[in-house]
């Protein structure tokens, strides 16, 4: 296989997306958004399945939680997987409710061993019931989360090592978090299994004022994807020896698709760069 570059799907950009298949690889769905859709609705994405690769992303399962991922969520998520038949689904190592409060976003747990086993026993539960383990995603936080024991690249790296996860690498949120808290983002893809990446989100943010005064990186999928992340792309894929599947988020504020689809294009420059590097020092490139 090669490197693919594709797009999350998104109703409002059907109709840019049908009329430029031949330069999308790949498309994201929200799970979500389908979990109780009606047959027609299920019908149509089965029938784009049949058109382009397709990916199934969660939002709202929170199995990085404290609390055992509920069974009658996981067995909705099946029903969807088994009817449109995607290549793969993924979801968020992070929590999204506490007890019955629903937080309304993705948050990020304490990284310690407790945290590290019941999302692998949430992993495990969710591979039986749905008939394939997910990949799954680093999250962006504006906070360090309280009580964590460990590094976010250890702690990625451990939940992978427990539950045999593959990660979705979520390039944009690497580089949020370097911003936001002072690391070296290459210091964080020395510390992560790069073999275990098949997966990659890219997408755009901006900085907004907090009010004391201080600055952060927003992870917003409202604006343009940055030239630090293409570079951080750049550098997986000089990095990383198996094929790559790269996906653009973007959740509103829709540019005309042309430059939707520059941005792919963009993606693709950005992983043949690094493949290039890669060649010329493979010494560079992590043998997993």
């Amino acid at each position: 296989m090669k490197d693919r570059v594709g797009l999350g799907w998104r109703p409002e950009l059907a109709a840019g997306i049908f009329d430029a298949l031949d330069r999308i690889d790949v498309l994201e769905v929200v799970a979500d958004n389908y979990v109780e859709a009606d047959r027609v609705q299920r019908r149509g994405l089965s029938m784009m399945a049949q058109q382009v690769a397709l990916h199934v992303h969660c939002i709202d399962l929170g199995l990085a939680g404290a609390d055992e991922v509920a069974t009658p969520r996981l067995e909705r998520l099946a029903r969807l997987v088994n009817e449109i038949t995607p290549e793969g689904w993924s979801d968020h190592l992070a929590f999204v409710r506490a007890g019955e409060i629903e937080i309304g976003h993705l948050a990020a747990p304490p990284r310690t061993e407790a945290s590290i086993a019941n999302t692998a026993r949430n992993l495990d539960k969710a591979a039986r019931i749905v008939g394939a383990m997910p990949a799954m995603e680093n999250i962006a936080t504006l906070i360090d989360p309280p009580g964590s024991t460990l590094s976010e690249p250890d702690w990625i790296t451990r939940i992978i090592a427990a539950s045999g996860c593959g990660l979705l690498l979520d390039v944009q949120n690497v580089h949020a978090n370097a911003v936001n808290f002072g690391f070296d983002p290459l210091r964080f893809l020395d510390a992560i299994p790069i073999a275990s990446i098949s997966y990659l989100h890219i997408a755009g943010g901006r900085m907004v004022t907090s009010p004391d005064g201080k600055t952060y990186l927003l992870d917003d999928h409202l604006h343009a994807v940055s030239e630090p992340v293409y570079e951080l792309l750049s550098e997986v894929a000089a990095r990383a020896r198996q094929p790559l599947t790269v996906v653009l988020e973007r959740d509103g504020e829709y540019p005309p698709m042309p430059e939707l689809l520059a941005e792919l294009d963009r993606a693709r420059t950005a992983l043949a760069s690094g493949r290039a590097r890669a060649r010329s020092r493979p010494e560079r490139v992590d043998a997993g």
